[in-house]
């Protein structure tokens, strides 16, 4: 039997968005931007002929056909993801780290994480910035720069002001139990004690968006 399906990742949009009532909120969780969530959204909405939002002044509101669609799509992907967690060990997750490329990686002692983390598989992209997170290349980003990113949570890894590197997730995953283990593990990292001449990071404060 041969499935006949719009391309997923619109149907991801359009399910995320019709949940938020949001492309921005949609955006977060899928870790694109609402530019292309609104992108995706009507490419679905050429391919099936029917509007599934009306786009108000800063609202979006599902017209009767978007209202129909969602719940056999939501039920569809909650299916997927079911099955899908049958296939996997038990709390096997996989975290997606991005570094910008000036830091130095000792300084985190990673395999220390991996070994007291062994339900969470970590792997690091380096380097890596804003725009991989943005995009779904990596869950946590640690950044060089002020910290100030809106729909992102910032927490200042280094002490001081100004530049300085800092832990950002997305505002709508940064309370996913992988990322809440890594920034405990980081937080809890003994400041005083040096790894390759260099300071272990501590979390030190967190800026919203």
């Amino acid at each position: 039997m041969t499935y006949t399906l719009p391309p997923l990742n619109a149907l991801r949009a359009f399910e995320a968005a019709a949940r938020h009532l949001s492309f921005k909120l949609a955006a977060h969780e899928l870790h694109v931007t609402p530019a292309a969530v609104g992108q995706q959204v009507k490419a679905l909405e050429a391919r099936l002929g029917v509007s599934l939002f009306d786009r108000l002044h800063r609202q979006l509101i599902l017209t009767a056909a978007g209202q129909a669609y969602l719940p056999g799509i939501s039920d569809g992907f909650r299916r997927i993801a079911d099955a899908t967690s049958l296939l996997k060990p038990a709390g096997a997750v996989l975290l997606q780290l991005g570094v910008h490329g000036s830091f130095d990686l000792r300084r985190l002692d990673l395999a220390e994480f991996r070994s007291t983390h062994a339900e969470i598989g970590l792997r690091v992209l380096q380097p890596a910035g804003l725009h991989e997170l943005v995009e779904g290349k990596v869950d946590l980003l640690i950044a060089r720069g002020l910290g100030h990113h809106p729909g992102y949570r910032c927490e200042r890894v280094d002490e001081g002001s100004g530049l300085g590197d800092w832990l950002v997730s997305p505002e709508g995953t940064a309370d996913c139990p992988e990322i809440v283990s890594f920034r405990d593990w980081l937080r809890a990292l003994p400041a005083e004690k040096a790894v390759a001449n260099h300071r272990r990071p501590r979390l030190v404060g967190i800026i919203g968006s």
